[in-house]
């Protein structure tokens, strides 16, 4: 859907509400595009209801666009996501005056069930890592280094990926991590890592690397950097030979953080490490740890 099709003014608000959330929201490039197809969705609606202005805009519109999404068979988060982007422009639109009340203020979604993450068990988490490490071909060196790291500090993959070598600090056992929102933190890692890393460095990124000017920390076989969707596959391979479940990068973060809860971190700090901008994202690890301290009480406790 492109906003070309839309009246004049709306049209050029889209626009205009695109290039805040990218350069004075600093919002990821994911958000930014989603954000602007739901808002031409819902001004597209509105225009075909001849409502052709900002200002026009009621919470009557919003709610039959919504409507409209739902029976079209938009998924709970798709629909929240579009509460969310609509509540998000309607503020924007008053606050550049080209409207005057804040009609999705008083918008409301349903509510998004989440799923406990998947999680491996600490012994799945060794072997899968005891796998990767077995093999010293320059590429294999590679993925011990990547799934040591994923592990290691729970970044995520488009952020391992994102790495350049100088964004690591073996002195202080620190990798600099650009997140969601452009938001910089810094992420610990420990002694595995770094020899895994140190290993991959020293002897199978030079054999990967075709440009000496490449500043990429993890290449790909072609010599740039690696993406996302080549760690997911060297992940499949890692782990049919290691013998576990289907794991996905996010599982492994999702396991990273699950075990440092588990290991008595507490849930501000794993929250930190895991680049989370609100508690609420990080409060799901507490579900998965009181699981997994049921499953243990009702097997080992007499009276259970």
């Amino acid at each position: 859907m492109s906003s070309r099709e839309l009246p004049p003014e709306p049209a050029d608000a889209v626009e205009r509400f695109a290039t805040h959330l990218r350069d004075e929201a600093g919002r990821s490039p994911h958000t930014v595009r989603a954000y602007r197809a739901d808002v031409v969705s819902m001004l597209t609606f509105a225009a075909e209801r001849g409502v052709a202005r900002v200002s026009d805009l009621d919470l009557s519109v919003l709610r039959a666009w919504l409507a409209a999404r739902r029976a079209a068979g938009s998924a709970r988060a798709t629909l929240a996501r579009q509460v969310s982007a609509a509540r998000v422009f309607t503020d924007w639109a008053v606050r550049r005056g080209l409207a005057d009340t804040d009609v999705g203020a008083r918008l409301t979604g349903p509510a998004v069930r989440r799923n406990p993450p998947s999680v491996l068990r600490p012994d799945q988490a060794e072997a899968l890592l005891a796998v990767a490490a077995a093999d010293t071909s320059p590429v294999a060196l590679r993925d011990a280094a990547v799934l040591e790291t994923l592990y290691a500090t729970g970044i995520r993959v488009s952020e391992l990926c994102g790495l350049d070598v100088s964004d690591v600090d073996f002195a202080r056992r620190l990798v600099r991590v650009l997140g969601k929102g452009a938001r910089e933190r810094s992420v610990p890692f420990g002694a595995p890592a770094e020899r895994a890393m140190r290993v991959y460095l020293q002897t199978a990124r030079g054999e990967l690397c075709r440009s000496a000017t490449e500043s990429a920390m993890f290449l790909g076989v072609r010599g740039g950097r690696l993406h996302p969707s080549s760690v997911r596959r060297l992940l499949d391979r890692r782990q049919t030979a290691a013998g576990g479940p289907a794991v996905t990068p996010h599982d492994l973060r999702h396991s990273a953080a699950t075990h440092l809860l588990e290991g008595g971190a507490d849930l501000r700090s794993v929250q930190e490490l895991l680049g989370h901008a609100s508690i609420d994202s990080t409060q799901i690890y507490t579900h998965v740890t009181a699981e997994r301290l049921r499953g243990a009480f009702d097997q080992a406790h007499p009276r259970a």
